[in-house]
């Protein structure tokens, strides 16, 4: 039997010094240990089978042979593991960048338009997605069944409405609704932009979305013409997109503004000579105008003391241009084919 145990020990240190892999390792542990068939724990087994002072003789020189092999065992595993690993860390050596976050280019859009405009001596609001029927249209000059509200396809919100005072609610369609709510706050002089997103029942194609992203913007003070309006979109858009940017006025129609205008920038990608983007050198940008008196009344303001101007520029319109991304839904499908380049 002792001969048994050293050639059992001196097969499995062999064997061991020839491993070469984790598996083969596992392998070797069943075939002498394993309970069916394992040849140290078969020799195991067989010492009930011997006299008293026989069995623990042999059982102590078995349990010897059993902890030498598995502290060679171990060794082994420990070397495998560490197998091809390096002994020192090399803090030069080049490593995979992790992944950042990064901004949204319509945030991108938003925050440099925002910046420009509070350079202008512009704060910055927010308003509600929800709007009130009434600070929608009413108070902009829009009665039940004025035809100028067919201009904005509107999500009306069954069953959500202002109890209080008696309002429909809807998914605002513009954001021209805070000129209002400030004014009713606010004394003059003030400026103010409104970044926010909106909402449109409308098919969508590569131009159109049904929910997209403006900014509103409007000054009130004493005796503002439309030549202060002029200047400050003029300043604005030489900031956003260069010095070489022009802007013209064109006659336009907005119930809540009188005069009304559209405002148009030369191409900044051919500069007016005539592209597959602009067609005519001027890209449309913007509707605007002079503040009509009747919104000033529906802000409780005196008749004919104040004047001011108002702007809507589409965030997303922006975004498109300066970051040359030819269809607007591209802007809210989170493809990250498109969002890993900012």
């Amino acid at each position: 039997m002792s001969h048994d145990l050293q050639k059992i020990k001196n097969e499995a240190l062999a064997e061991l010094a020839k491993l070469s892999t984790m598996h083969e390792l596992d392998a070797f542990v069943v075939n002498y240990f394993g309970r069916s068939g394992g040849k140290l724990n078969t020799v195991l087994r067989s010492l009930k089978d011997l006299g008293d002072q026989e069995r623990r003789s042999l059982g102590s020189e078995a349990n010897a042979v059993k902890v030498e092999i598995w502290k060679q065992i171990d060794v082994k595993r420990n070397e495998l593991k560490n197998a091809g690993k390096k002994q020192f860390v090399d803090l030069t050596a080049a490593t995979e960048r992790p992944r950042l976050g990064h901004l949204h280019p319509l945030t991108l859009a938003r925050r440099e338009m925002e910046e420009i405009f509070k350079g202008l001596g512009f704060a910055v609001m927010e308003g509600p997605d929800i709007e009130s029927d009434y600070y929608t249209f009413e108070a902009l000059n829009i009665p039940v069944e004025h035809p100028a509200r067919d201009m904005w396809d509107t999500f009306h919100i069954k069953g959500f409405e202002n109890a209080a005072e008696n309002r429909k609610m809807v998914l605002k369609p513009h954001t021209s609704p805070m000129q209002v709510k400030v004014m009713e706050k606010h004394e003059p002089p003030f400026a103010v932009i409104v970044p926010g997103r909106v909402f449109r029942h409308e098919a969508t194609d590569a131009r159109h979305e049904h929910t997209f992203d403006q900014l509103e913007g409007f000054l009130v003070d004493e005796n503002v013409t439309l030549a202060n309006l002029k200047w400050i979109l003029n300043e604005f858009f030489k900031q956003l997109f260069g010095e070489k940017i022009e802007i013209k006025l064109r006659p336009s129609y907005f119930p809540f503004t009188e005069p009304s205008i559209e405002v148009a920038v030369s191409c900044i990608f051919c500069s007016k000579k005539g592209c597959s983007v602009c067609h005519t050198g001027w890209l449309e940008m913007l509707g605007a105008g002079m503040i009509h008196q009747k919104v000033f009344e529906f802000a409780g303001y005196p008749k004919d003391k104040y004047s001011g101007f108002a702007f809507g520029i589409g965030i997303s319109r922006i975004a498109m241009l300066k970051y040359d991304i030819p269809d607007i839904r591209m802007l809210y499908q989170n493809d990250q084919r498109l969002l890993n380049q900012f």
